[in-house]
């Protein structure tokens, strides 16, 4: 039997109980209270959903299984002869809470080498899109025409038992994480490559295959994939993909439709695409100044005439997080292991010195701290990928393996459609009424 699967049939066998249990003695403990500034602005903080695979800290920042980055780059195993973690051992890890063996890693390397196959019609269906169809675009509808081999689809128009949605939904999740960087490869080489596709290299590990596939030679740049693909792949449920990979996976869509959803949330800018809004701003930047080597003064200037302007400064900022983004500090660290005196990643680094003193300086920013957007940019420019529109799926590949993870425990947990109250702005008006004649 599959190991991985087994390992999470026993844990869902203990774990299951006991949420069940739980979920039974304390359906009333009273955990928040929700104000009418987090009904009208998004649910802000709101606690309304269970996410097992990561946490986040506003100043540790995000714990996987309760293990932060800088431990796992330590813990989870690596590539031969490599210093950065393997995303296939933070899958294992979100999945089962537990930090694998090389030999685990090594299984689960196989398992989606043997997955990954593309079905034919997915390959029509992508070649049928215009070229100048966004990445995003392109990226879901792949992942929309896999779904004819979903697993949980057919089991359960079978009469699957309940109980079984985990296995089904394991399945699906496997299969689709295995395919997801062949299909990202073949879009970038399709869009940017006149369709000069290369072939996967089965000796590699998911990560490293991934970067062989798109084409880019230099030798550290599996190494950054490797990293990237880890650090990305979850941020604990309450962000817009993760969330809508929870809202569309409680009606029992499938994985491959979850996860879908979950990437046309990504998609928006003020989610995933924020990582093609920095490196755009940091490039017009470059253009205003006249120089690729600017100074912090320059910089300076120039933020302020953004700010000025009414704009935002993208990668700046998180709804959660107090402290510099750990994501990007282990971005920032592999620069300074790997790249020297690179005009890009210095442009970063100044950009880092400059910011936060100015927002700080505006009294009203809670967070002037880069985010994980601040840095991946200009890494992914300094390889050689500077086609800032296919970043969105790079993030895509990499988050994968949060959401399906969690999806899978979602139906372990057998947990119910998920359905919010909403009110009018006239009930609104009411219940304010209400409170005022209570206290008069």
């Amino acid at each position: 039997m599959d190991p991985l699967k087994q390992k999470l049939q026993q844990k869902i066998e203990v774990l299951s109980k006991d949420i069940k249990t739980l979920r039974k003695e304390n359906a009333t403990v009273k955990v928040d209270d929700v104000s009418l500034g987090q009904v009208f602005g998004g649910m802000r903080g709101v606690k309304s959903m269970i996410w097992e695979t990561s946490h986040l800290d506003p100043i540790e920042g995000i714990r996987f299984r309760g293990h932060s980055i800088p431990e796992l780059k330590n813990l989870l195993p690596k590539a031969k002869g490599g210093r950065e973690p393997l995303p296939e051992g933070i899958f294992w890890l979100m999945l089962v809470g537990e930090i694998p063996t090389e030999e685990q890693v090594k299984y689960l390397q196989d398992q989606w080498k043997r997955r990954s196959n593309i079905p034919d019609h997915t390959y029509k269906v992508l070649n049928a899109l215009p070229i100048t169809t966004h990445p995003m675009t392109q990226f879901i509808t792949a992942i929309n025409s896999m779904q004819t081999e979903s697993i949980f689809s057919r089991r359960y128009a079978e009469g699957m038992n309940k109980y079984e949605y985990w296995d089904a939904t394991y399945e699906d999740s496997m299969n689709l994480i295995a395919k997801l960087p062949r299909i990202a490869a073949y879009i970038y080489r399709r869009t940017y490559h006149n369709g000069d596709h290369i072939n996967p290299d089965i000796s590699l590990d998911w990560g490293g295959n991934f970067a062989h596939m798109l084409g880019i030679n230099k030798p550290d740049f599996k190494s950054l994939m490797r990293l990237y693909l880890t650090i990305h792949a979850d941020h604990e449920g309450g962000n817009a993909s993760a969330h809508t990979t929870h809202l569309v996976g409680s009606t029992l869509s499938d994985a491959y439709l979850s996860f879908s959803s979950a990437m046309c949330a990504l998609a928006g800018p003020l989610h995933g695409l924020a990582n093609q809004e920095v490196i755009k701003w940091v490039f017009h930047m470059l253009d205003v100044l006249g120089t690729q080597q600017p100074t912090k003064e320059q910089i300076a200037e120039y933020v302020n005439n953004t700010l000025n302007a009414g704009k935002v400064i993208p990668g700046y900022g998180h709804a959660v997080l107090r402290r510099p983004d750990p994501r990007f500090v282990a971005q920032k660290a592999f620069a300074q292991e790997y790249i020297h005196d690179s005009d890009i990643i210095n442009v970063v680094w100044k950009t880092f010195e400059v910011v936060p003193p100015i927002l700080e300086g505006l009294g009203k920013v809670k967070n002037p701290w880069p985010n994980v957007d601040a840095h991946s940019g200009a890494l992914l420019v300094h390889y050689g990928m500077k086609e800032y529109s296919f970043y969105t799926v790079l993030f895509g590949v990499s988050r994968a393996l949060g959401v399906l993870a969690s999806l899978c425990w979602s139906r372990a947990y057998n947990f119910p459609l998920e359905r919010p109250k909403s009110v009018t702005t006239e009930w609104v008006r009411n219940y304010l009424a209400e409170q005022v004649n209570q206290k008069a």
